[in-house]
C-alpha cells in the first residue's frame, strides 16, 4: 500500500449546489431522526430531569447543578449539560420537549462538525459518508434523544477537532484556532468531567506534527491551548472550591463535599482502577459494569451493538490513512487526519476497554464521531485510486469484513427481522464482486458499486437506529436497538428501552406518583424549604418532577453520600424546613449508613399515613 497517495491540498469552499443540497439533506435527516417522536422518552433520566427542572426555577440551582430548587445537593457531574437544558426550560417552560430538543440539536451540530472536518481535507462525498455514519450509529441516535451529559460533550469535542484542523491549515491564525480548541475541550469537562480529556493526546500530537508554523510556535500554541482549557474548565471549579460550604449545595458523589475529590475520585481515577467505594456497585474491578476488561469488551455483548458495527472497518481505515501518507512531508494532511481522528478512536477505545470502574454501554457514543471520520476519509483515498489493484483489494476486504461482522451482530437477535442479516451479507458480496470486476465493467458502474458499499456499511446500524427511535427510553441505563437489550421489539415497537423502565434502574417513575400525593406535596410546600425528603434521588426525583416542588434527596445519587447526617437532618426538621418524609427509595446501591439512621429515626418518631402505595411521615409532630 506504499503506492497509495492522498489529497495534499485543500478542497475549495462549498460552491456546488449539489454539495449544499446534500449537506442540507444530511443535517435535515439527522434532525428528523433525533426529533421524531421525541416526547415518547418523557423525562428520560429522571435524575437529570429533576435537576433541569430545579435549574429552570432557581438560578442558584442552575449554576451549581443542584438536584432540587432549594439547592441541597448537586448531581454527581459538572453542570454544563444542565445549563443548556435549564436555560431552555427557563425560556419555554420545563417539559420533556424543552429538555430534550437541545440534546437533539447538539446531535445535528455534531454531525455538521464531522462533515466539515472531513470535507475540508478530502471531499464532500467523504464528509457526507462520515456524517451519515455518526448520525446513524445506534448509540448516537439514543443519546441525542436523551438528557444525559453526553450530547453536549460530543458536540464540543467534534467542534474541537474541527478547530484543530483549522489550526493545522493556518499559519497566521493557528494560535486562535488552538485557543478555541482548548476552550471547547475545557467546556467539555464542564459537561462530563475528565472523559473530555481522553482526546487530548490526539489533538495535541496532530497539531505538533502537522502544523504549518515553526516548531517553537507550535509548542507555544499548544501551551496556550492548554491554558485556555484550564481556564474554561477551571473557573467553575475554582468558584465552587472557594465558596464556603454553607453558601452552596453539597457536592453530590463526593465523600467530603469537594468538587476536586469528585473529579479525581469517583469520576476520575476510580473509573480507571475501580476503586469507587461508596459509589454505584463500589469495589475494585467490578465485572458487573461492562464485563471483563480488554479490547474484546468493545466487540462483544451490548457494547458491540451500540457502536461496533463499523469499528473493524474504522481500524482498517486508520491503517489505510497512515500508509497512504507514507513518506509525505511533515505537514501532510492525511497523516495529520489519521493522528487526529484515529488517535481519538484508539485512545478512547483503549481507555474504555481497560477501565475497571463503572462503564455503561451508552458511553460508546464517544467513539462514533471518530469511526465516521476515519472511514469517510479512507474511502475518499481508496476510491480515488480504485483502478489500482491494492486500493481496490483493500476496498474488497473492507466490504467483506463489514458484511461478515454486521451479519454476526444481527445474528445476536435472530428472531428480530432475520432477513436483514442476509441483505447485508448479500450486499457485501455483491459490492466485493463489483469491485473486483470494476476495470472490466467500467466507471459507469461506479455509482452502483458505491451504493452497495454504503448499503453494506449502514443497513445494520440504521435498522438498530430505527428501532431506537421507535422505542421509548427512560431510566439511568438506556440502550439502543431492538428492545434496548435482549433482542426484544422491532422497528415500530413501543415500550421502554434500556434497563430502567422509569426513574432509576426501574424506579417508580412519575407515572406511579398518585395525584393525591402530588396535591399533598404541593399544599405542604408552603412555608417549607423542602416539601419532603426521600432517601436517594431514585426516591426523590419522581416526586419532585410530578409535584414541581423541592424534594430533598437524602444521600444523593444512591443514598451513600454523607448528606445530611442524622444530626443535620434533625436540625433541619427542628427549624421547620422539611415537611414530610417519604418512605422507600433504594436504587442502585441501596441506602447508606446515614440514610438508614435517618429513616429509622423518622419511623420511630413521627406518625405515618398511607397515600396510595406511599408511606408519608409528617415531620411537624412526633408520635
Amino acid at each position: 500500500m506504499a503506492t497509495l497517495t492522498a489529497p495534499r491540498t485543500l478542497t475549495s469552499p462549498i460552491t456546488l449546489s449539489r454539495d449544499r443540497i446534500l449537506y442540507g439533506g444530511l443535517l435535515l435527516g439527522a434532525a428528523i431522526a433525533y426529533l421524531w417522536g421525541l416526547s415518547k422518552n418523557g423525562h428520560a433520566n429522571e435524575y437529570y430531569a429533576a435537576a433541569v427542572q430545579a435549574g429552570s426555577e432557581s438560578w442558584k440551582a442552575w449554576f451549581f447543578g443542584a438536584f432540587d430548587a432549594s439547592s441541597f445537593i448537586t448531581v454527581d457531574k459538572t453542570p454544563g449539560a444542565l445549563w443548556v437544558m435549564g436555560l431552555s426550560g427557563r425560556i419555554f417552560g420545563f417539559s420533556s420537549w424543552s429538555m430534550l430538543v437541545p440534546e437533539a440539536l447538539m446531535g445535528v451540530a455534531s454531525v455538521g462538525f464531522v462533515y466539515a472536518s472531513v470535507r475540508r481535507w478530502f471531499s464532500a462525498n467523504a464528509g457526507l459518508l462520515a456524517g451519515a455514519i455518526l448520525a446513524l450509529t445506534p448509540v448516537a441516535v439514543l443519546m441525542f434523544r436523551f438528557n444525559n451529559p453526553d450530547a453536549l460533550l460530543i458536540m464540543l469535542l467534534c467542534a474541537g477537532a474541527w478547530a484543530v484542523t483549522r489550526a493545522i491549515d493556518s499559519e497566521r491564525h493557528a494560535a486562535r484556532w488552538m485557543l478555541l480548541a482548548g476552550a471547547l475541550v475545557g467546556f467539555g469537562f464542564l459537561a462530563k468531567m475528565l472523559q473530555a480529556f481522553l482526546i487530548l493526546p490526539a489533538f495535541g500530537l496532530a497539531y505538533l506534527v502537522a502544523g504549518r508554523s515553526a516548531l517553537g510556535k507550535r509548542i507555544v500554541h499548544s501551551v496556550l491551548a492548554m491554558v485556555a482549557l484550564v481556564v474554561s474548565a477551571g473557573w467553575w471549579v475554582a468558584i465552587v472550591e472557594l465558596l464556603p460550604a454553607s453558601a452552596r449545595p453539597y457536592i453530590g458523589g463526593s465523600a467530603n463535599n469537594s468538587i476536586l475529590e469528585l473529579t479525581l475520585g469517583y469520576n476520575g481515577l476510580g473509573r480507571l482502577n475501580g476503586n469507587e467505594a461508596g459509589s454505584v456497585g463500589g469495589g475494585t474491578g467490578n465485572p458487573g459494569w461492562g464485563g471483563a476488561t480488554g479490547v474484546q469488551r468493545l466487540f462483544g455483548g451490548e457494547f458491540a451493538s451500540q457502536v461496533a458495527w463499523l469499528l473493524p472497518a474504522a481500524l482498517l481505515a486508520t491503517v489505510v490513512l497512515v500508509v497512504a501518507a507514507g513518506r509525505a512531508p511533515r505537514t501532510d494532511r492525511t497523516r495529520a487526519f489519521a493522528v487526529l481522528w484515529g488517535g481519538w478512536l484508539i485512545s478512547t477505545g483503549l481507555v474504555f476497554s481497560y477501565m475497571q470502574g463503572i462503564i455503561h454501554s451508552y458511553y460508546m457514543i464517544a467513539l462514533a464521531p471518530a469511526i465516521g471520520a476515519v472511514i469517510g476519509a479512507a474511502m475518499a483515498v481508496l476510491w480515488k485510486r480504485r483502478a489500482e489493484l491494492l486500493p481496490r483489494a483493500t476496498l474488497v476486504g473492507g466490504a467483506l469484513l463489514t458484511a461478515g461482522w454486521s451479519f454476526a451482530l444481527l445474528n445476536e437477535t435472530p428472531t428480530w427481522h432475520p432477513w436483514l442479516r442476509w441483505v447485508v451479507l448479500i450486499a457485501g458480496l455483491l459490492a466485493a464482486g463489483a469491485l473486483l470486476l470494476l476495470p472490466e465493467l467500467g466507471n459507469r458502474f461506479g455509482v452502483a458499486t458505491a451504493a452497495l458499499l454504503v448499503l453494506t456499511a449502514l443497513t445494520g446500524p440504521t435498522a438498530y437506529s430505527l428501532s431506537t427511535i421507535a422505542t421509548a427510553h427512560a431510566g439511568a441505563l438506556p440502550s439502543a436497538g431492538p428492545g434496548g437489550m435482549g433482542g426484544r421489539g422491532g422497528f415500530f415497537t413501543n415500550g421502554t428501552g434500556g434497563r430502567g423502565g422509569g426513574g432509576f434502574l426501574g424506579g417508580a417513575g412519575t407515572s406511579n406518583v398518585s395525584s393525591e400525593l402530588v396535591t399533598t406535596l404541593q399544599q405542604g410546600a408552603a412555608g417549607y424549604t423542602w416539601a419532603a425528603a426521600a432517601v436517594t434521588a431514585n426516591g426523590a426525583a419522581p416526586l419532585q418532577i410530578a409535584s414541581g416542588v423541592p424534594i430533598m434527596a437524602i444521600g444523593g445519587f444512591n443514598g451513600t453520600d454523607p448528606a445530611p447526617t442524622l444530626a443535620e437532618f434533625k436540625e433541619l426538621v427542628a427549624q421547620g424546613k422539611v415537611h414530610y418524609f417519604v418512605a422507600g427509595g433504594g436504587g442502585f446501591g441501596g441506602r447508606g449508613g446515614g440514610s438508614n439512621e435517618i429513616a429509622d429515626w423518622v419511623a420511630d418518631t413521627f406518625p405515618a399515613t398511607t397515600i396510595g402505595n406511599t408511606t408519608l411521615y409528617d415531620l411537624r409532630s412526633s408520635s
